[in-house]
C-alpha cells in the first residue's frame, strides 16, 4: 500500500552533504486528467535504492508544474524527505556512458571495425600479388629460354593462381559488405529515433529520499501543468424535420506540456482547478451619489440580437408551443459510446475513456470522440423578416439536462449537407434547449412597405406618420411548415409623442416590448400575407428616429 503522498507546499527539508551518485530514472505518462484550463498527469518510475537516504532525480516531466501539486507515492518501508522541480537540473552523472546496453554497442562497433579493417588489409595484399604475378609473367616471357612444353606449365600456374585470388577479393568484398552494414545498424542503435520514442522534457524532479529496505521501488508521481487544455465540440446530424438529431458529443484537446501522451488513459473535466475556493461575503452595501453604479441591464430583461442569439431569444420568449415530449435518452449503436463512462457531481461533468489514446505535445488540436446520443426534437421555423428576410430552422430538444451538454461550437449536418456552425449554450434557466439548425432558403419571406398606406400628415403643432408593411410568407417545400413569426412596432417614453397599432392581422401582442408573435402552420406551396400598421403622432420639433 502506498503512503507519504508528500505536497512541495507543506514540507521542504534541507538535505545536505549527499556525497552519493544521484540515481536517475525517467517517468512515463499512465493517464492523464485534462480540464478546461490546466491537466493532471499520472506518472509511474521505478528506481533501485541502496539502504538509506538517497537523491532521485526524475527526468520527463512536464515543463510547466505547478510546484504545490506535486505528490509523490512510495511504499510504506520508503519516506520522502523533499521534492524539487526544476528545468534547468546540471549534473555530470547525468549522462552514464557506462550502462551496460551502451556498453554493449559500443564494444561490438570496435570489434566490427577491427574486423572491417583486417578485410581491408587482405583485400589490398590480394590486389597487390595480382599486381606482382602479371609482372612476373611478361618478364619470365621475354627472357626465359622454356620450351613450349614448360611455358604452358607457366601459364597455367599464372592463370589458375589469379583466379583464385579473384575469386578471394570478391569473397571479402562480400564479407565487407556486410560487416559495413552491421556497423551502421549498432550506430543506429546509439542515436534516438523521434518518431518512434517519447518526446522528453527538460522538467525534472528532484526527490530526496530515505529506507532501510533496498530494492527496486516503483513510484507513483503526480501533478498539475498548465498547459493543456480541451473543449466540447459537437457534429449535428438529422435527415429531416421529422427525424430525431443525431449527435456526436466530441473534444478538442490540445497540450503542449513538453512530453509526449502515447497510450495514456484520458479522462476529461468540466471543471477548473485550482480556483479561489474561498466562499465569497456580503457586505453593506452603501449607495453614494454617481458612484455606485450596476453593471449595464442589471434587473432588466434581456436585449438580444433577433439574429446571432435566434434560439435564446425563443428560449426566453417561451413562444415556441407542441414541443413533443422527450422520451429516456437512446444511445446510437456506437463503439465510442461503449467506452466513455460520464460521471456527474455537484461541481462538474467528467468523461472517462477507456481507449488508449495519443495525444503529442505540439500545441495542435487532436479531436477525441466522446459519446454519440440520438436528442428527440421537435422542429419549428423562426423569422424576423424586419432584420432578415430568411427563415431559420430551430430544434428544440426537452429536459436537455439530462445529457450533460456544455458550452460549445457545433456542425450542422442537415439532410445530408453541410449547412455552417452553432453555439450550444445549456446554462439556461428553462427545461428546453433551441439549437438553431441554420437558414432554410425553402420558407420564402419578404417584408415590404406599402407606399399608398403609409405617408406624413402635418397638423396643426404635430407631426403624424402612418407606417405599414406586408409581410409575404411561402412554403416551397413537400411538408407543413410550423413557422414562429416575429415583428414589432415603437414604444414611446415620452407623453408628447403617440403611438398607435392599427392593424396587426390577429398577431400575439406584447404591449411591454412592442413585440408581434404569428404562429403560422403553411401547408406545401401554400402562400401566406400579413399586414401591420401604427401611426406616430409627434411635435414637429422633434425629430425621431423612425
Amino acid at each position: 500500500m502506498y503512503k507519504n503522498i508528500l505536497t512541495l507546499s507543506f514540507l521542504f527539508v534541507a538535505v545536505i552533504g549527499f556525497a552519493q551518485k544521484p540515481i536517475f530514472t525517467t517517468a512515463k505518462v499512465k493517464a492523464a486528467t485534462v480540464y478546461f484550463n490546466a491537466a493532471e498527469i499520472s506518472q509511474t518510475a521505478s528506481v533501485t535504492l541502496p539502504s538509506g537516504t538517497s537523491e532521485i532525480v526524475i527526468k520527463n516531466v512536464a515543463v510547466d508544474v505547478n510546484e504545490n501539486s506535486v505528490q509523490i507515492g512510495t511504499p510504506a518501508n520508503v519516506t520522502v524527505l523533499s521534492v524539487q522541480f526544476t528545468n534547468n537540473y546540471i549534473s555530470e552523472y547525468e549522462i552514464d556512458s557506462k550502462s551496460p546496453v551502451i556498453k554493449r554497442v559500443h564494444d561490438s562497433i570496435t570489434l566490427v571495425k577491427k574486423e572491417i579493417l583486417k578485410v581491408n588489409n587482405t583485400i589490398n595484399s590480394e590486389s597487390k600479388t595480382i599486381q606482382l604475378l602479371d609482372k612476373n609473367m611478361q618478364i619470365s616471357g621475354v627472357n626465359s629460354g622454356l620450351n613450349v612444353t614448360e611455358l604452358i606449365k607457366m601459364v597455367d600456374y599464372y592463370k589458375n593462381k589469379q583466379i583464385e585470388i579473384a575469386n578471394n577479393i570478391d569473397n571479402l568484398k562480400t564479407k565487407q559488405q556486410k560487416l559495413n552494414e552491421t556497423l551502421v545498424k549498432l550506430q543506429n542503435k546509439l542515436e534516438v529515433d523521434t518518431s518512434k520514442e517519447e518526446k522528453t522534457s527538460s522538467g525534472k524532479l528532484i526527490v530526496q529520499v530515505m529506507t532501510n529496505a533496498p530494492g527496486i521501488i516503483p513510484l507513483e508521481i503526480s501533478y498539475l501543468s498548465y498547459n493543456a487544455t480541451w473543449t466540447p465540440f459537437y457534429d449535428l446530424r438529422s435527415e429531416s424535420v421529422t427525424a430525431p438529431i443525431n449527435m456526436m458529443y466530441k473534444a478538442q484537446v490540445v497540450q503542449n506540456t513538453g512530453i509526449d501522451w502515447k497510450k495514456v488513459k484520458l479522462t476529461l473535466s468540466s471543471g477548473f482547478p485550482n480556483q479561489n475556493n474561498q466562499a465569497p461575503i456580503l457586505t453593506s452595501w452603501f449607495l453614494r451619489e454617481n458612484i455606485t453604479q450596476r453593471s449595464p441591464g442589471y434587473g432588466q430583461k434581456r436585449k438580444m440580437a433577433p439574429i446571432q442569439n435566434l434560439a435564446e431569444e425563443v428560449l426566453y420568449e417561451k413562444e415556441i408551443s407542441g414541443a413533443m415530449p422527450s422520451p429516456v435518452v437512446v444511445m446510437a449503436e456506437s463503439s465510442v459510446s461503449n467506452y466513455t463512462t460520464v460521471e456527474e457531481n455537484q461541481l462538474n461533468v467528467s468523461f472517462d475513456i477507456d481507449i488508449p489514446y495519443d495525444i503529442l505535445s505540439n500545441g495542435k488540436v487532436h479531436s477525441v470522440s466522446l459519446k454519440e446520443i440520438k436528442l428527440p426534437a421537435s422542429y419549428k421555423y423562426y423569422a424576423v423578416p424586419k432584420v432578415e428576410n430568411e427563415a431559420f430552422l430551430l430544434a428544440e430538444i426537452a429536459d436537455y439536462s439530462k445529457y450533460n451538454l456544455l458550452r460549445g461550437e457545433a456542425n450542422i449536418i442537415f439532410e445530408g449537407m453541410y449547412v455552417g456552425k452553432t453555439f450550444i449554450e445549456p446554462n439556461e434557466t428553462s427545461d428546453t434547449l433551441n439549437l438553431s439548425m441554420g437558414r432554410d432558403k425553402k420558407v420564402s419571406i419578404k417584408r415590404e412597405k406599402v407606399a399608398d398606406k403609409s405617408g406624413t400628415k402635418f397638423l396643426s403643432s404635430k407631426k403624424e406618420q402612418t407606417f405599414t408593411y406586408d409581410i409575404t410568407v411561402r412554403n416551397n417545400k413537400k411538408e407543413v411548415v410550423a413557422l414562429l413569426l416575429k415583428d414589432q412596432y415603437p414604444l414611446s417614453t415620452n407623453k408628447e409623442v403617440e403611438v398607435e397599432l392599427l392593424q396587426h392581422d390577429s398577431a400575439k401582442v406584447t404591449t411591454e416590448t412592442g413585440l408581434l408573435t404569428w404562429q403560422l402552420q403553411l401547408k406545401p406551396n401554400e402562400t401566406k400575407k400579413i399586414r401591420i400598421s401604427y401611426r406616430v403622432k409627434y411635435p414637429k420639433d422633434q425629430n425621431l428616429n423612425l
